[in-house]
């Protein structure tokens, strides 16, 4: 059989392993750079197309059939990463560790990993032992060591209730008699299946150890049986670390449509009105687990626990409590011809996070209908911003429109500029239906919009202007006098 990528899914087919088109390309450019490596780097004795499919990458996948991954999962000895990188390009969900003691195989990994775009894998060079610094749900192995030496030096490793799994070949039954005796009061045995790999007289055995602990990792516990085990990360080569310090200016967030939330008051608050938008809990190495209130046994809130100083780089606030990882609400993009809400649709192209985030909580308050972001704003989830405007990021509908100077509506909805040299803000009511314009911080308005309907708020002589945000607010304020919110639509009064 020709080596080719249709040969590959015919094999793998033949086995009862079955990939997503795009999962069968990746596996097939895995192929051919373990193949190209291998002149040089002697990764495989198995050169034959069948056989290192079969032995190779039908052997690793297999594995899924008798149990569910933990993460994040150590692929413990690596090698040329078996089995490591096939799970990971089947199940790209779960955070893998190629941890490989020898420098070249190490630096294959990592040009592998690039190469092929996998996303949440770290390459560690050095073997997996009491002094590695993780501590996971999960190490894997198919090495030659014994089962009772493998589960002494994984022991440090695991967390609580994590899981040992063993490819093995079918002849274990020693092994697994010898780890019961000097096992007994750390690791039980979880389970142990015989097969062979299909269409072939390769017999394989998969023997599963969790690891016995009195108390989850975090020091939880308790009768209602909550245990949230923390993800470890200690290196800024830490796939999700380096995404998360992406987090840290709009581009990233853009990209990822996640954003960081920080300060301990904005955090609880968010916690308790907006979970649905929570994935993950990020703290330093004294920082306490998620609440228990949230989430449940089954799925907990994700636990991120950093090194100091990769936590202190991600608190760009320095607020030294924990951190939330959120995923941003949806902005569709604003469409002056659509039918425009009730009251006031404020459009705000501020390029400082801080007044962007200031804006974002008056509008809230005053029950603003919408914000529009015009092309020059800030994100509004800049960590900057976040903090100026606390839940009020989740409280108020955010669009996404044109730059200041493309702005239109519709032809029966005035829109109104805020503008020092116009008529104040209290001589003349406003529409029932209206967009309120903020100008840039420094430039002001374009002529289009100075030649249209503007307000001024009166300011002492000799001040040259008020801040954007500040007369924004008062701007808002002015309006709500005019048309007051109904008592049962009253935002709560902000948190600090």
């Amino acid at each position: 059989m020709p080596p080719n990528r249709d040969a590959l899914e015919a094999i793998l087919r033949g086995c009862g392993v079955a990939l997503a088109p795009g999962q069968l390309d990746q596996l097939w450019a895995y192929h051919r750079l373990l193949r190209r490596a291998d002149e040089t780097l002697n990764l495989t004795r198995i050169r034959n197309f069948e056989n290192m499919v079969l032995k190779h990458y039908v052997d690793s996948l297999l594995v899924l059939n008798y149990v569910e991954l933990p993460s994040p999962l150590i692929d413990m000895g690596s090698g040329p990463g078996l089995p490591g990188i096939p799970l990971k390009i089947a199940r790209p969900e779960v955070e893998m560790v190629l941890a490989e003691p020898r420098g070249t195989r190490a630096k294959f990994l990592e040009e592998t990993c690039r190469s092929l775009g996998l996303k949440g894998v770290e390459v560690v060079a050095r073997k997996v032992g009491p002094k590695l610094p993780y501590r996971v749900r999960g190490v894997i192995t198919r090495a030659v060591a014994s089962i009772p030496e493998t589960l002494e030096r994984v022991a440090e490793c695991l967390v609580d209730d994590g899981l040992m799994i063993f490819m093995k070949g079918p002849d274990c039954n020693d092994e697994i008699a010898a780890a019961a005796k000097e096992h007994a009061g750390s690791f039980r045995l979880e389970s142990d299946h015989a097969y062979s790999i299909p269409g072939t007289p390769h017999r394989r055995r998969l023997v599963a150890y969790r690891k016995i602990g009195a108390r989850a990792a975090g020091g939880q516990s308790g009768s209602e049986g909550f245990k949230v085990h923390a993800h470890e990360i200690t290196s800024a080569s830490n796939p999700f670390f380096k995404q998360a310090r992406e987090l840290l200016d709009g581009r990233g967030i853009r990209k990822q449509g996640l954003a960081l939330i920080a300060g301990k008051r904005i955090v609880d608050e968010v916690l308790a009105r907006f979970r649905e938008h929570v994935e993950g809990w990020l703290t330093d190495t004294k920082g306490e687990p998620p609440p228990h209130s949230f989430g449940s046994t089954e799925a907990p809130l994700p636990w991120h626990r950093l090194a100091d100083a990769l936590f202190r780089e991600l608190d760009a606030a320095g607020t030294r409590s924990p951190l939330l990882l959120v995923r941003v609400p949806a902005m569709p993009a604003f469409r002056p011809d659509d039918p425009w809400p009730l009251g006031c649709t404020l459009f705000v192209p501020l390029q400082d996070p801080e007044n962007v985030g200031a804006v974002i909580r008056s509008a809230a308050a005053f029950g603003v209908a919408r914000v529009v972001l015009l092309k020059e704003a800030a994100h509004p989830f800049h960590p900057r911003a976040g903090r100026a405007a606390g839940p009020a990021l989740f409280q108020v509908p955010m669009l996404l429109g044109p730059s200041l100077r493309e702005l239109a509506t519709a032809e029966d909805v005035p829109l109104i500029a805020l503008d020092a040299d116009a008529p104040p803000l209290e001589s003349a009511p406003f529409p029932e239906r209206f967009g309120l314009v903020i100008g840039l911080e420094g430039p002001g308005l374009p002529d289009a919009l100075r030649a249209g309907a503007r307000r001024s708020i009166p300011i002492a002589p000799g001040v040259e202007s008020l801040n954007a945000a500040a007369a924004t607010a008062v701007a808002l304020y002015a309006w709500r006098r005019q048309s007051p919110l109904p008592r049962s639509d009253r935002p709560a009064a902000p948190t600090n």
